[in-house]
């Protein structure tokens, strides 16, 4: 399936960022190409193949295991590789129908689970958190794994608020912004990729509500900040929320931006700096290949495709 994206208008062909952006990675490369610049489908879609094979990409698929895993299961849970690892791969825009996608996927499929205290659940069946089933469905819906028993479990674990919250089966009542992300992309991505659903498009407005009535990052009963770290950007975010990710998520679903995402989006205006680059400003614990996330502090293309981007969706409107 291929998905349609919104182009901004074509840059000049002598923007430094632009060019910045095009001597990279290739999984950089074509996304920057597909999301910034007027560049021919079919160019785009050469660049893409090249993932597979070199840079990043070849990389961590090289870095897999026979028994279709990441990792060594000592330092890091073999869940914890494996799932970041598979998210990395989807954010480098890896092509899932490539064969070298089709190789990783199928062992995984065939081999990898989350343990013996979930199981023993296929990898692709999830486990019990939402924050993390959230990830899992995204991964399937991206990989050709779909999982609609999944999907069913995370709609029925929707709070009254809207939103999804781990600390539910505890007994909490009220969502979480780092839950609630993590949820709703995956049910987007589900969508995207095997047809909108009436009951899922539905939750997911409801969140995408949840969300914008806290203008992103405000407590509805105060109006205060939640948490001021939010305005900060990371890649990869793991299960953090941050402002970006939120609005990457809009942006990609398509949702018409309002007054209550103007805060955000000033907030990453201002985390840009005067060259048009914008910073990675802080690196998540337990974050997996540091190399292709960048150094804390320094120009980072992955933070600033992702929000010149999202720039781009707030102006068009």
């Amino acid at each position: 399936m291929t998905l349609s994206h919104n182009h901004a208008d074509p840059p000049s062909s002598d923007d430094p960022v632009i060019g910045w952006l095009l001597d990279a990675d290739p999984s950089i490369r074509w996304q920057a190409m597909r999301d910034l610049t007027d560049a021919p489908a079919e160019i785009v879609a050469a660049e893409r193949s090249r993932v597979e094979l070199e840079g990043w990409g070849a990389c961590l698929l090289d870095q897999q295991r026979p028994d279709g895993q990441w990792g060594d299961g000592v330092a890091t849970p073999f869940w914890w590789s494996n799932m970041y690892t598979l998210l990395f791969l989807r954010d480098l825009g890896l092509d899932p129908m490539s064969p070298r996608a089709r190789t990783a996927i199928g062992l995984v499929r065939d081999n990898v689970t989350w343990g013996s205290g979930f199981g023993d659940s296929p990898f692709f069946e999830g486990e019990v958190e939402p924050c993390i089933n959230g990830r899992v469905v995204a991964l399937g819906a991206y990989f050709g794994a779909r999982s609609d028993r999944l999907v069913d479990r995370l709609l029925s674990e929707q709070l009254a608020d809207g939103g999804w919250n781990c600390e539910a089966e505890r007994g909490s009542v009220r969502s979480s912004f780092h839950t609630t992300i993590c949820v709703v992309e995956g049910l987007l991505a589900f969508e995207q990729w095997f047809g909108a659903s009436p009951v899922v498009t539905d939750a997911r407005r409801r969140a995408e509500e949840y969300l914008l009535e806290r203008r992103l990052l405000r407590r509805l009963s105060t109006g205060e900040i939640i948490e001021p770290a939010w305005k900060q950007f990371a890649f990869p975010t793991l299960w953090h929320y941050d402002v970006l990710r939120a609005l990457d998520y809009l942006r990609a679903a398509g949702v018409r931006p309002d007054e209550r995402a103007g805060e955000a989006i000033a907030s990453v205006r201002e985390r840009g700096r005067d060259n048009g680059r914008w910073p990675l400003d802080l690196r998540h614990r337990n974050t997996l290949h540091e190399e292709i996330a960048g150094a804390v502090g320094k120009p980072n293309r992955w933070i600033t495709l992702r929000a010149r981007r999202v720039l781009g969706w707030y102006v068009r409107g």
